[in-house]
């Protein structure tokens, strides 16, 4: 997914990061928590993201754009966040000292937009979510 930030002086920044999806539509996300876009979000929370298949057929463009907040999360809700993610990568029980010195955030969104040119040009369709 790209996660789109905003920064102290207002600057946007656009960052893709491999997520792992809950069932509760919270998506798991691991980074430094040193990387600008980390930062951005002890500042600012507020933050959207854009998952979409790549695609080079305008007629099959789809995908999803959400806007809801990031933060870090600790202890046992981050371990089980980390399970997850795991599950869905398995790739990073190789990369234990990358991983020791990631943090574990999740985004909650509270709006999601569905697009879908497959369904006609334009189609969309928007939640709110509590």
């Amino acid at each position: 997914m790209v996660l789109a930030t905003r920064g102290p002086n207002g600057t946007p920044r656009a960052t893709p990061v491999y997520f792992a999806a809950e069932h509760t539509l919270r998506l798991i996300f691991l980074s430094d928590p040193d990387s600008a876009h980390s930062r951005n979000l002890v500042s600012a929370p507020q933050a959207s993201v854009a998952i979409y298949p790549e695609e080079s057929d305008w007629r099959r463009l789809r995908g999803v754009q959400m806007t809801g907040h990031a933060a870090a999360i600790e202890g046992s809700e981050a371990e089980l966040a980390r399970r997850a993610y795991a599950r869905r990568f398995p790739f990073v029980s190789d990369l234990a000292q990358a991983l020791d010195a990631s943090r574990t955030y999740a985004f909650r969104p509270s709006w999601v937009r569905l697009i879908d040119n497959r369904r006609g040009f334009g189609f969309q369709h928007e939640w709110m979510l509590a």
